[in-house]
């Protein structure tokens, strides 16, 4: 099983989960979320599939939500809006994003790769 992995090169939580990955024999695919955010539709899927609220999948301690203001935006905003919003800019996303199509983590917790991708 190949898993997909939404990570940033420079970011250091992204780093310590591709190293779990990587020490835990998982394979997967790295894609620079920065460079190539994931659309509209697969992050529709990963919501559906992760059962976690929308407001999970922002990376709340990041420039760019602050920029734009986002904690007091966000609760005016309608999931499709909130959607398309983090479909826009891949920096707005919580890292690493994993996910092999069912099961999705957000963020980097061992005890949460160990119990999702330790195959």
């Amino acid at each position: 099983m190949t898993i997909t992995y939404y990570g940033y090169p420079k970011c250091g939580t992204c780093k310590k989960a591709e190293k779990w990955l990587t020490n835990n024999d998982v394979n997967f695919e790295s894609i620079n979320i920065a460079e190539n955010p994931p659309t509209k539709e697969t992050l529709q899927q990963m919501i559906s599939n992760s059962g976690l609220d929308i407001k999970k999948f922002f990376n709340v301690s990041g420039m760019k939500y602050r920029e734009l203001n986002l904690k007091d935006k966000l609760p005016n905003m309608s999931d499709d809006e909130k959607i398309a919003l983090l479909a826009s800019d891949g920096m707005l996303i919580k890292r690493p994003l994993v996910t092999d199509g069912m099961t999705v983590t957000v963020g980097f917790n061992e005890a949460q790769f160990e119990a999702a991708w330790n195959a």
